[in-house]
């Protein structure tokens, strides 16, 4: 008779299932993902230095008689977002395309991607520079409490990001369309009624276009919120592996997880451009900068200061975030109860994210529970609460 496994040797059987040379991999593509969280900093500070010692942004403000007025700080912002971009291309070039080729998690040919990242980096300079001339205005008008008033302002604009993303941003960059009728939309509407999503809002769309990552999504809020699947969940999942992925991402949007951040986000902003507001002058002193806090052509001291203090944070926004997917994962054992199709979903995603970092390695740098452990609970979680068998049929 073959011994029943624990939930902890069932969980460890699956990932042990991948083999030693996948888990190699694993943990060689996650160490360096932690390397080039912290090389972007340094990228950061890299390119802040050359844009000051050049002087560029100077040259561009020195064009206008009164460069503090909206329209020149909006050039200039602009500006900033764009040579910050040109300059840090090799480096973009490495962490998110080169790297995921090599890793074989990602088939993406060089022009596509950088035909999407021009498309990606207009977006961005025409809102980023709309809401740093907003920073800007706010720093002038609203004297020394300006920090209050522009994390206010930043919890509004991710507000209309939420709205906004969905209908009008993602279709730039994949195709959306309904997925077909079949038992995979059958399942996926009822997921969709549980979370009060409308059924015209479950949407599949090209994902491997960029990623063959296995991932699914519930995105957006309000009259945008919608369901997305990608077509690689489709090809590597089974019907059950989709429920229960589905269910997870379903989970984010019935538990009002978006709304920590539209509180949380504000609050952090808040707390960012208080330091920013002590730290600018001794960074600007540092970086051989003569700007002043509300000149735009300062914008690489708030540049260098802002990703010092992303990184000194991180481990904070991290634990919230693995906590939300704790509690994502939960939903779905609750409402689809697929246990084992969750935890074998989730050891797909092992090839990205070591299943067994450290305990260190897991509060600094982990976005989400190690693969692991989710898949320790999800077994916890059959033990507790086996499925009624079927009931055998009477004899004739």
């Amino acid at each position: 008779m073959t011994a029943t496994l624990t939930p902890a040797q069932e969980a460890a059987r699956m990932v042990d299932s991948l083999g030693p040379e996948a888990l190699a991999k694993a943990q060689a593509y996650t160490t360096g993902g932690h390397w080039v969280l912290l090389g972007g900093v340094l990228v950061t500070v890299l390119v802040a230095v050359i844009m000051v010692r050049l002087r560029l942004l100077d040259r561009i403000a020195a064009r206008f008689a009164e460069p503090r007025r909206f329209g020149p700080t909006l050039v200039v912002s602009a500006a900033f977002l764009v040579i910050s971009t040109l300059i840090a291309l090799p480096w973009t070039l490495y962490t998110d395309w080169h790297r995921e080729r090599a890793f074989g998690l990602s088939s993406q040919p060089l022009g596509d991607f950088l035909g999407q990242m021009a498309l990606s980096e207009a977006i961005s300079t025409a809102l980023g520079a709309l809401f740093l001339a907003g920073v800007y205005a706010l720093i002038r008008k609203t004297g020394k409490r300006w920090w209050m008033w522009s994390g206010g302002f930043a919890g509004g604009v991710t507000l209309l990001a939420l709205l906004a993303g969905p209908p009008l941003i993602e279709p730039l960059f994949n195709e959306y369309k309904p997925v077909p009728p079949g038992e995979v939309r059958t399942a996926l509407e009822e997921i969709a009624e549980d979370v009060d999503i409308p059924k015209d809002r479950i949407f599949l769309y090209d994902g491997s276009r960029q990623s063959d990552r296995f991932t699914a999504n519930v995105s957006g809020i309000g009259p945008s919120a919608r369901i997305a699947i990608s077509d690689v969940a489709l090809k590597q999942a089974s019907l059950a592996e989709v429920r229960a992925v589905t269910g997870h991402e379903a989970g984010h949007y019935k538990l009002g997880h978006v709304w920590r951040y539209v509180v949380i986000f504000p609050l952090l902003a808040m707390l960012f451009f208080f330091l920013l507001d002590r730290l600018f002058a001794p960074t600007a002193r540092a970086l051989g900068s003569d700007a002043s806090l509300d000149e735009p052509r300062g914008l690489p001291v708030f540049a260098v200061v802002g990703a010092v203090l992303g990184l000194l944070v991180t481990p904070l926004t991290n634990t919230l975030t693995r906590v939300g997917e704790a509690e994502a994962d939960h939903y779905s054992l609750v409402t689809v109860n697929e246990p084992d199709a969750l935890a074998t979903a989730l050891v797909k995603t092992a090839e990205y994210r070591y299943p067994r970092p450290s305990a260190l390695e897991e509060a600094l740098f982990y976005t989400h529970p190690p693969v692991e452990k989710r898949a320790l609970r999800a077994m916890e979680w059959k033990a507790a609460h086996p499925k009624a068998e079927a009931p055998s049929a009477a004899a004739p």
